[in-house]
């Protein structure tokens, strides 16, 4: 097959958790632009939509749907409409998360409220966007994590700012992702679907020169990532040219941590 047609997703039902993100909309554009149908989702319909319509209006399919991954009846609700509506699920693109937890000496009842959504609620939509798949004839499941899952946090990145408070639940969150990525590949071997994840550095976001200055000098590409970074690799894991990538955690942080 020609390496072209291996990363077409024309035909592709592609859902993206938290699509009106930072890293959400840069998934949803580069999923669109390589031929898939995506499918954009939010708590916040209004916002599905506005990304969404913003999208539509560059002639790419992405279409917003309800999800608050943090109610098991709005999981149950949005499976059963997206099969009213598209019939089939061939990409799940986890993306979604919750920061209720401000910092480290944050209430402990803010890192328990993390762990319904981002633990619990994402668990419960993973299996079912997964069965779903399954049903569909097989696929690929994109795990979005962080480097911060793997790594401890690098401090001096934070001096001369007031940004170093940092909350322990997201290092918790994005180590579980990585590792259960590699748990779903194996029980689901043979069935024609394929478990990876990402883990991201930093996106450039206009943060405080000092952090700049302090995290780019680190960084043997000596930037941030930028909002093309990801989209190349997120269409190889949901495409057939990344048909032989399964149980992988793919570090993209510019060498920052090689």
């Amino acid at each position: 097959m020609h390496v072209k047609d291996l990363l077409d997703l024309k035909g592709k039902v592609i859902v993206v958790t938290g699509g009106s993100g930072q890293y959400g909309k840069c998934l949803v554009e580069g999923l669109a632009e390589a031929g898939g149908t995506v499918i954009t989702t939010s708590r916040d319909i209004g916002s599905a939509e506005q990304t969404a319509a913003a999208f539509q209006e560059r002639g790419l399919k992405v279409f917003p749907l309800e999800l608050d991954q943090g109610l098991p009846e709005s999981v149950t609700a949005f499976r059963e409409r997206l099969v009213s509506e598209f019939e089939k699920l061939d990409v799940f693109v986890n993306n979604a998360v919750s920061r209720p937890m401000k910092g480290y000496k944050a209430p402990i009842d803010q890192f328990s409220e993390s762990m319904r959504v981002n633990a619990t609620g994402m668990m419960d939509l993973l299996r079912q966007m997964t069965e779903l798949i399954i049903s569909s004839g097989g696929g690929s499941v994109i795990n979005i994590a962080s480097m911060m899952g793997m790594k401890g946090p690098d401090l001096s990145n934070y001096e001369g700012t007031n940004m170093g408070d940092l909350p322990p639940d997201y290092f918790f969150h994005n180590a579980g992702l990585i590792n259960i990525s590699r748990f779903m590949a194996k029980m689901h071997a043979g069935k024609n679907i394929r478990f990876n994840c990402i883990s991201p550095g930093g996106l450039f976001n206009h943060q405080p020169r000092p952090f700049l200055d302090n995290y780019c000098k680190k960084v043997p590409m000596r930037r941030m990532a930028n909002q093309d970074d990801i989209k190349g690799l997120a269409v190889l894991l949901a495409s057939e040219a990344g048909a032989y990538i399964n149980g992988e955690n793919i570090l993209m942080d510019g060498g920052l941590n090689a």
